[in-house]
């Protein structure tokens, strides 16, 4: 029996459904890591066919194109002393099709092993497209047994009893874990119980990039038998790293030290943003993005993230003034643009705004001018921007952020035209103190400039959609301190009004709040995906029926 284990961690940034260059990410990976002498190569979850992969699973031809990409694969690892590879494929199992981690080596599937715990909630319903199987036994690999937890089942209890009780020396955990703030600490606090409960190391290898309304952190770890940590590989960036095992006193300790990049809160959220966005165009064939600078904060910050994760030059940026539309607005989106040295246009909608008040005299002959007008001026602004995408095939970037998008604060069919939005799960709050961080840092990795992006005084003044003389959002929203914090209550933490008025909020406030929550479902059903960024996003996370006649607040 050998003494040492040598297991090479490929943190790759799979596409779904691009099976042969998934498939080609991991061959440079085996290559690196055959060239550091590694013993074993171990890739995320479903590493052959990205995650998460939905439907396309039950695609018949896809399952073919898959078994065609194992049979070349496993290929790579024949020949003498060549590593052993570890990757995640769907697979049938007689006529059930599950979620498989597959053992190469010398050209062979030598071993299989089924995801045992299928998550099925929030943004997660495996259980749609896989099925369950028994709690895994170890694998056997040249003198060592290896405890194999596809992810989920690391969560849970049986999955590492059935491993330890079977004698494995360590527990290695393949896994597709998206981001939300604080998920690291509870990945590792989840490691540890399982730790607690065995005594193994674990070896937590993630998968990073954006996946539509997800985006995967990476930030792979090991951990000792004891609950110390040996390694963290960077969050944010595909990365590969050697990990060296030794036994001691009959147990694997892991010799190799490694503390990689891990940003603190802001930071973190903005580089999830960041990526989540390029890869979003990038995967998706897009030249660039098209964004409405109106001079506001959302927009200014939008154009921020999109300039750090594209480059200025794929960012196009676009003031369309109305008769509402401030001189210190139209300041602020100039230097705004100039700043991030992105192409910048002015297209006035006055003429438009002209043209419909024509074409509807008639028919609103002798009626009060209210919303139906503020809402003309903010569909014709879509209008532009999808026109312009039409023409130069850039998507446009919608802007609206969390606070807006909960009480329907938006425009549907204007506003809310687009293909993305980076700021869909950032509250308010954080929207000003993201902004205020930016003009501070520049993010790892990011193309933008250093300085001040976004000028103080978008930061500092009143928001406003200027749709009318003197509008300010607090006419018609409470104060952004009060209304995330509502928000937060209702949206995050699922608490009913009685909860959320012991915090100090007024009841009809509150009940108000949630009534807009509850009617703004139609529009966000209609809303473009954005990046998850808290622990319950709009989207897959967050599933309320249109039609809805309950309110707490009648309790």
């Amino acid at each position: 029996m050998i003494h040492g284990l040598k297991i090479y961690l490929a943190q790759l940034n799979a596409t779904v459904g691009a099976v042969e260059n998934n498939c080609a990410k991991i061959v440079e990976a085996y290559d690196r890591a055959s060239k550091v002498s590694a013993d074993l190569v171990l890739t995320p979850e479903l590493s052959v066919i990205g995650y998460p992969p939905e439907d396309l699973v039950l695609k018949p031809f896809f399952i073919r194109t898959v078994e065609k990409a194992i049979t070349e694969l496993k290929a790579i690892t024949k020949g003498e002393g060549k590593p052993g590879l570890i990757v995640g494929v769907p697979k049938y199992d007689d006529d059930i099709l599950r979620n498989a981690s597959l053992l190469f080596e010398n050209g062979e599937v030598t071993a299989v092993r089924y995801k045992h715990k299928l998550p099925n909630y929030g943004v997660f319903d495996e259980k749609r497209v896989f099925s369950e199987a028994q709690a895994p036994l170890p694998m056997d690999f040249r003198g060592f047994k290896l405890g194999v937890m596809v992810c989920e089942d690391m969560w849970f209890e049986s999955a590492a009893k059935s491993l330890a009780e079977n004698g494995a020396d360590i527990l290695l955990v393949p896994t597709c874990s998206p981001y939300h703030e604080f998920k690291h600490e509870e990945r590792l606090e989840v490691a540890r119980e399982r730790i607690s409960e065995t005594g193994l190391p674990i070896v937590f290898c993630n998968q990073i990039g954006g996946q539509d309304e997800l985006v995967f952190d990476g930030a792979s770890f090991v951990l000792q038998g004891d609950g110390s940590q040996s390694m963290q590989m960077d969050s944010w960036s595909e990365a590969e790293q050697l990990s060296e095992w030794s036994r001691v006193d009959g147990k694997l300790v892991c010799d190799t030290k490694l503390d990689g990049y891990m940003p603190e809160r802001l930071e973190d959220i903005y580089q999830a943003m960041v990526l989540a966005l390029k890869d979003y165009v990038a995967k998706n064939r897009f030249p660039g993005v098209l964004i409405g600078l109106s001079g506001g904060i959302d927009s200014a910050l939008s154009a921020a993230v999109a300039v750090d994760a594209l480059g200025p030059d794929k960012v196009h940026c676009v003031m369309m003034p109305t008769k509402y539309t401030s001189g210190e607005s139209i300041t602020d989106a100039e230097a705004c643009a100039k700043a991030l040295g992105v192409q910048y246009d002015t297209i006035a909608i006055k003429p438009g705004v002209e043209a419909f008040d024509t074409m509807l005299g008639p028919v609103f002959e002798g009626l009060d001018a209210d919303t139906t007008e503020e809402n003309i001026q903010s569909r014709l602004r879509g209008l532009v921007l999808m026109s312009l995408s039409n023409k130069f095939g850039k998507m446009v970037l919608t802007t609206g952020n969390k606070s807006e998008m909960s009480v329907g604060y938006a425009t549907l069919y204007g506003d809310m035209c687009g293909g993305y939005s980076v700021l869909k799960d950032v509250y308010k709050l954080d929207v000003f103190a993201l902004s205020s961080w930016r003009n501070t840092s520049v993010p790892k990795g990011g193309h933008g400039p250093a300085g001040i992006v976004i000028p103080e005084n978008i930061i500092t003044k009143p928001p406003s959609a200027e749709l009318r003389d003197d509008q300010k959002d607090e006419d018609s929203l409470p104060p952004y301190e009060a209304l995330d914090d509502m928000l937060r209550c209702l949206v995050d933490e699922e608490m009913p009004v009685s909860e959320i008025v012991a915090r100090g909020h007024d009841v009809s406030e509150v009940a108000r709040i949630e009534h807009l929550l509850y009617i703004a479902e139609y529009k966000r059903r209609q809303s473009p995906p954005g990046v998850k960024l808290t622990r319950k996003n709009f989207g897959r996370d967050r599933r309320y029926p249109i039609t809805n006649g309950f309110r707490s607040a009648q309790r």
